[in-house]
């Protein structure tokens, strides 16, 4: 094989090593940031629910003599409202989380555009 057609060879060859480690790299860190989250939105699910529970118990408790129908009712609602809001949020997060492989897609661009230049 001549010496430039090698060099060609060697150079594309470097470039797909370079951007297949990249997307490795970026598959790894959503991975990561996924289970994280997941992680986390757990622990947060598990102790607010326990105390969402305790307090609704204490605010039923409190009015049980007067309109413990009310405060349960009233309590039912908020607690509705408040799941409906989180899914709303969950929803404009979830269409806002980064594109998957987006930097690796602009250096692919980037090279296409270098080579593609005389």
């Amino acid at each position: 094989m001549p010496g430039p057609v090698r060099e060609i060879a060697r150079t594309l060859l470097s470039f797909v090593a370079t951007r297949t480690q990249l997307a490795a790299t970026e598959l790894e860190d959503q991975a990561l940031r996924l289970i994280e989250i997941l992680v986390l939105l757990s622990l947060a699910l598990f102790f607010g629910g326990v105390a969402v529970v305790f307090a609704a118990v204490l605010v039923v408790l409190f009015f049980w003599d007067a309109n413990r129908l009310l405060a349960a009712g009233l309590l039912a609602a908020l607690f509705i409202a408040a799941g409906a809001s989180a899914a709303l949020v969950a929803r404009r997060r979830l269409r806002e989380r980064p594109k998957l492989l987006a930097a690796t897609l602009a250096e692919l661009e980037r090279d296409r555009d270098t080579l593609g230049q005389p």
